[in-house]
């Protein structure tokens, strides 16, 4: 009884301890990514070392396509995220990223884009 107890307790910790996506939601809006618009993709500062702050606000619920292209349009990263309507706080992680020039698009289902922004990994 003892080994299936001590078992068990291994296999939630070992669950519960996992490393989590590249991009994370973060429950409030901070001031400098508030976006006016009702959609829209803001990030919290434009030269990025490790990670950034981003803001993904969309008028209707849906799960949206993120696609980072660097300075050649290339694809570089692409994830999907499911967001609701108004603001989406994610956390994008850049550090494997070289120093370069990329660009944020948001696209919807359909594969329309519904915002860009860019940014500079230093």
């Amino acid at each position: 009884m003892n080994k299936i107890c001590l078992i068990l307790v291994a296999a939630i910790l070992f669950a519960g301890c996992r490393k989590s996506d590249s991009i994370t939601a973060i429950p409030q809006t901070p001031s400098d990514l508030v976006i006016a618009s009702t959609v829209g993709v803001k990030l919290q500062t434009a030269f990025v070392t490790n990670e950034v702050s981003m803001n993904v606000k969309i008028s209707t619920p849906q799960t949206v396509t993120i696609k980072i292209l660097n300075i050649s349009n290339s694809v570089v990263s692409k994830s999907t995220a499911d967001v609701q309507s108004g603001d989406n706080i994610l956390k994008l992680y850049t550090a494997a990223f070289p120093s370069s020039a990329y660009r944020i698009a948001i696209y919807d289902a359909k594969g329309n884009m519904l915002a860009i922004t860019d940014f500079n990994k230093l």
